[in-house]
């Protein structure tokens, strides 16, 4: 049995990290962007040796082995039957994202985003040049030392049957609140939107990253009218090699969305994210199983810090992602505050509000367990 070193430190300075660099001090611990600080799994650092050993490096295009791997990979994990004629591939989820808006609407539309809500949507959404209609995540815990999010579908009704609003992001898993959405909650989604016409986007970039023992419902399983964009590059630490996908069932509707993907100048992606996601999809399983138990470790140890130092702050119980949220408005200072604070002491986080929610704060855990302990001992010297 493979035995993967998740405590091994990696020296991430030097490397033109943007997590790491972006003008921080050199002591300081960053926990803000959503990058990894773990090598990816070894099969995928192999590919990569062999991919250079070949020593040619022109513009390519995706194999059948790519797209069979994927199959395979989403079938095996997550009962999820993919069509892999239905399968567009770019350089991210984040031009996916901004492509599907571009080819499904008109400037001055609506895009419905439940709000906390992955910074990016933000940008995409006015980057097309359409409005930005946010729905409120209802805390439904009846734990007030927790946040459990769900929709609010009264809400979400009533925006829906509003012919100018086209489009519904949906992230599945959620980022930020860690969130993995139930078949029921999903379900209804889909009843509300396709009843009015609105079309589902579902980002599912960390639906790798669940808890041990969650599982995800992929939203293509419940709702066949919806786009999905997905990727291998949050889960293997890869996002740097560029590629991500969009499964789209409707034939019409993918041709709008592969022409907006030109348009944008994102249809060209590089060898290295080829070779490793294919190794990724066929032999990196035990390394990501692996992975999910040491992060589940990381997980446990920032909850424990906050429950002794800050017990009177609300946590999400994180179902998924490597992404603690926390609602520090009981301590009666803004989150802005409290991260200027944080990088006092050396530990870079990142504001709530970015992602729609002033007075909560997000930490990134997915770091060697060393390093993430020496920034809760810097978080607990703040004067608070």
């Amino acid at each position: 049995m493979e035995i993967f070193n998740f405590d091994e430190p990696v020296q991430r300075f030097g490397t033109d990290s943007y997590k790491w660099g972006d003008g921080t001090p050199r002591n300081t611990i960053p926990l803000w962007v959503a990058d990894m600080d773990f090598k990816t799994a070894p099969c995928i650092i192999d590919a990569l040796k062999e991919r250079v050993e070949h020593g040619v490096f022109g513009y390519v295009q995706a194999p059948d082995l790519y797209f069979q791997s994927l199959v395979d990979w989403h079938r095996l994990r997550h009962n999820w039957d993919i069509d892999s004629r239905k399968v567009i591939y770019t350089t991210g989820v984040v031009p996916a994202v901004s492509a599907i808006i571009k080819a499904l609407t008109n400037p001055g539309d609506g895009v419905i985003l439940p709000v906390p809500a992955y910074n990016c949507f933000f940008s995409s959404i006015r980057n097309n040049k359409c409005r930005i209609v946010e729905t409120e995540l209802k805390n439904v815990s009846s734990d007030s030392a927790q946040i459990v999010y769900t929709f609010d579908f009264d809400h979400i009704e009533e925006l829906a049957s509003k012919k100018e609003n086209k489009l519904f992001i949906l992230c599945n898993p959620l980022n930020p609140g860690g969130r993995v959405w139930t078949e029921e909650e999903l379900s209804v989604l889909s009843k509300i939107c396709n009843k009015h016409g609105v079309t589902v986007v579902s980002d599912e970039i960390h639906c790798e990253l669940t808890r041990s023992g969650v599982n995800y419902t992929p939203y293509a399983t419940i709702d066949s009218n919806a786009i999905i964009t997905f990727s291998a590059s949050k889960a293997f630490n890869i996002a740097g090699l560029q590629l991500a996908n969009i499964y789209c069932p409707d034939m019409a509707t993918r041709v709008k969305i592969d022409r907006a993907i030109n348009d944008n100048e994102v249809c060209d992606v590089g060898p290295f994210g080829i070779a490793a996601a294919i190794a990724a999809y066929t032999k990196g399983a035990a390394w990501l199983d692996a992975l999910r138990v040491y992060l589940d470790g990381n997980n446990q140890l920032v909850d424990s810090f906050f429950n002794q130092r800050f017990p009177m702050c609300p946590k999400a119980p994180l179902q998924a992602t490597y992404l603690s949220w926390i609602d520090l408005r009981p301590l009666g200072v803004s989150s802005s505050r409290f991260v200027e604070d944080a990088l006092k002491v050396g530990v870079r986080l990142a504001d709530g509000e970015s992602y729609g929610k002033s007075g909560f704060i997000r930490i990134n855990f997915a770091t060697s367990r060393n390093l993430l302990s020496r920034a809760m001992e810097r978080l607990y010297k703040l004067p608070l």
